[in-house]
Formats: structure tokens, C-alpha cells, sequence
């Protein structure tokens, strides 16, 4: 006999019934489950539950409902700010290193710090650049004979994990210090970054949990922060695997690459319409509400 034996919609349901959910309408339950998979759905049981495997008394479906969605629209606002600072540091790449270097700079181990890792790169290049079917990419292959286009045309078709590493590979600091200057950081500080926000664009392209997660790639807190971060970045080591920080810091990069975004004024709505006394599963601190930041 199976250790986990197949369950039915009604079995599901049964099952959180005798955990003590409230399921008042079973056609509506049975359809959620239906189009959302239990085993993701059931993730969102742990602040309702007073023991294992036991809801609060009057908990609801409607309220594991209610937290999915919360972070269903958090994954899209994440994915949105990820997308802009993608965009955003594939447009500085690629001109700061075009008009120092020329066209073809990222052809050029000297101009990387690790040439078997930039040699790894390259390759990867190729093969975004075989599975394009982008027409620019013919058009240099084409018309002016390029295997490989300009630095300009190139970057569109990288993933962002990759370059995260081509960053972190440039040989002059101070070519790596004017782009992360762009966006008020420090070079590790984008580093940091940039790879955090690869990792989080591919959890919401993925359809991951966000809410409650404990990263496995974190962001390290800046050392010398820009204002705009001094009073909300929190800095409770034990919040270090949270969202809370991604947050904060990818609003503040919003701000620079997308002046007058209303992306953290939808941030916060989004935050407030869950209803929830405190946000303290993601590390938001107690206080955020009245935090400078947030107001």
C-alpha cells in the first residue's frame, strides 16, 4: 500500500476537515483544488494552524485562500521590479563597457578577472544566441557577417543569472564601481544583488511561495546604505533569509531606474489589503507601518 495513497478533491477537503478547517462551501473548495494543487495550496496552512496538523478554531478555506493570493500578486509586483533592474543593468553593462572597450569587449578575456570562467560565459552567449530567434541577431549574422553581435544587441539576449556573473567578472574595479554607482551601491552591493534579484525573478517565474520562504541565495544588507534604506532595512540576523530586505532594496532600486513608479505605493496597498496584524512571517519588523520608508 502506498506510504501517501492518492486523495480525491473530497478527500482533501475531508482531510482538512478533520484538521479543523471550516470549509462551508464544497463546490467552491473542490474548484479551487481543482485548478490549484493541494500540496501548494496546503504551504499556506502554518499561520492558522495552533498545533501540527490542527487549524485555529473559525479558520476558514476562504483564509488559505486569502494568503495564496496575497502572495500570488506579491510574486507579480517582485517579478515587475526584478524585470526593471534586469533591463535596467543589461542597458549600464553593455554601454560603459562598449565605450571603454568597444563593441565586442565582452569577447575579450583580458578585460574579465577569471578567463576560464569567462570562457564558460562565452559559451553560454553562444547558446542563448542559437536559441534566439530574435531578428537583430540575423541581422548581424547576415548582413555584417558577425557570429556574435555588438555588446549592445548581445545583452538582449542573456539570461539575467548570466549577467549577474559577467558583472561580477569585469576586471576594473572601476568599471564595475560606475555601474553600480547607477543605482547608489557598492560594487559588492550590486553583486549581491543582482544575483539575489536573479534568483527571485526565477522563484516568481516558477510560481514559487514567496510568503515565509527562507532563501537559499540571500542579499547582503549594503554597507554603506543610501538614505532612502537607513531606516527601513532591517538588520535582525535571524530576518536575513526573509523577503523583507528584498523588498526594501528593490524599491529603492524602482526609484532610480523608474523615477515617479508607483510601484512601492502599490507595494504597501498590496501589504494592508491582507488584513494581517503584522507582516512578521516575511521579517517585516513591528513597526514598519509608521517607518519613514513606508509613509
Amino acid at each position: 500500500m502506498p506510504i501517501k495513497p492518492f486523495k480525491s478533491y473530497q478527500d482533501q477537503i475531508s482531510l482538512l476537515e478533520t484538521r479543523g478547517l471550516n470549509v462551508p462551501d464544497y463546490h467552491l473548495a473542490s474548484d479551487f483544488l481543482k485548478h490549484h494543487n493541494y500540496y501548494r495550496v496546503s504551504a499556506y496552512r502554518f499561520p492558522f494552524q495552533s498545533a501540527p496538523d490542527q487549524f485555529t478554531a473559525g479558520t476558514t478555506f476562504e483564509d488559505l485562500c486569502t494568503l495564496y493570493r496575497f502572495d500570488s500578486g506579491l510574486r507579480l509586483l517582485v517579478g515587475e521590479a526584478c524585470k526593471a533592474l534586469e533591463i535596467s543593468v543589461r542597458a549600464r553593462w553593455a554601454h560603459i563597457l562598449g565605450e571603454k572597450h568597444g563593441e565586442l569587449a565582452y569577447e575579450d578575456p583580458t578585460f574579465f578577472r577569471n578567463a576560464q570562467l569567462h570562457t564558460q560565459q562565452l559559451a553560454s552567449i553562444d547558446r542563448e544566441i542559437d536559441r534566439s530567434h530574435e531578428v537583430f541577431i540575423q541581422h548581424f549574422q547576415n548582413t555584417h557577417n558577425m557570429p556574435r553581435p555588438p555588446i549592445w544587441a548581445v545583452c538582449e539576449v542573456m539570461s539575467f543569472g548570466l549577467l549577474s556573473r559577467f558583472y561580477a567578472n569585469i576586471r576594473q574595479s572601476s568599471t564595475r564601481k560606475k555601474i553600480s554607482k547607477t543605482y547608489e551601491l557598492s560594487v559588492s552591493g550590486l553583486e549581491s544583488l543582482l544575483l539575489h534579484a536573479s534568483y527571485l525573478r526565477n522563484l516568481c517565474a516558477h510560481h514559487s511561495r514567496l510568503w515565509n520562504r527562507a532563501f537559499t541565495i540571500t542579499v547582503s544588507l549594503p554597507n554603506r546604505q543610501p538614505p532612502l534604506l537607513l531606516p527601513a532595512l532591517n538588520t535582525d540576523p535571524t530576518a536575513e533569509r526573509k523577503i523583507y530586505n528584498s523588498l526594501v532594496l528593490l524599491a529603492h532600486v524602482m526609484n532610480i531606474v523608474s523615477p515617479g513608479s508607483d510601484w512601492q505605493h502599490r507595494l504597501k496597498a498590496h501589504l494592508l489589503n491582507l488584513n494581517r496584524p503584522d507582516h512578521s512571517e516575511m521579517a517585516f519588523p513591528a513597526d514598519w507601518q509608521t517607518l519613514d520608508f513606508w509613509s
